[in-house]
């Protein structure tokens, strides 16, 4: 069972590493959070459960340091202060935590990164809608078919795959490729650089 799962787990890398479009998709999700963070803009995080867990590890990558030491970078995840998420939950409903939070503290320009392997998660739904109406940068995270966050997305991310771990493997995956791109263009590959 343990290399059977192994393998799962390859067999998605390598079709992950044979679709063009998806690595140039890839590296214009850098780009943009290189723009953005250039032009003192925020990159935001957001999921549910163990998206939740990626989001946040993301955001970290970026904000404390991935693979040399550097000044901070403005990124989040949005789910981080729980008596916020626990208000609008209980009072507002969970569809809205996210989308409240977006309508309040993001500006034009910013970078929304949603992580969700059906696509259909419906406060990253809520998310994503409130972010394109600010002008926020919407960033979809998600399994094969990209769900409804397809059609909201300004960059799809859609992992070809439907099966959950492996989904939430390959996020993780390429979104430190994306924080060591991020990283290495900003500053350098030394990190002599320290002014985003």
């Amino acid at each position: 069972m343990i290399q059977t799962k192994i393998q799962s787990s390859i067999a998605v890398k390598q079709a992950i590493l044979t679709d063009k479009d998806l690595l140039r998709r890839t590296e214009a999700v850098a780009a943009c959070m290189v723009r953005a963070l250039r032009t003192g803009h925020r990159v935001l995080f957001c999921g549910n459960g163990g998206s939740a867990a990626d989001a946040q590890h993301l955001a970290a990558e970026l904000s404390g340091r991935f693979y040399f030491d550097r000044a901070p970078l403005n990124a989040e995840a949005l789910h981080c202060n729980t008596s916020y998420l626990t208000a609008v939950a209980n009072d507002y409903g969970y569809d809205h935590i996210y989308s409240r939070m977006i309508n309040g503290a993001c500006t034009r320009g910013d970078v929304l990164v949603g992580l969700s392997t059906s696509g259909n998660s419906a406060n990253i739904l809520n998310a994503f809608e409130t972010a394109r109406n600010i002008g926020v940068i919407t960033v979809a995270f998600t399994g094969s078919t990209g769900g409804k966050l397809k059609t909201l997305a300004d960059y799809l991310i859609n992992v070809p795959s439907d099966d959950t771990p492996r989904i939430q493997e390959a996020h993780i995956m390429l979104g430190h490729i994306i924080c060591e791109m991020v990283e290495e263009t900003i500053f350098g590959k030394s990190g002599n650089d320290q002014n985003p």
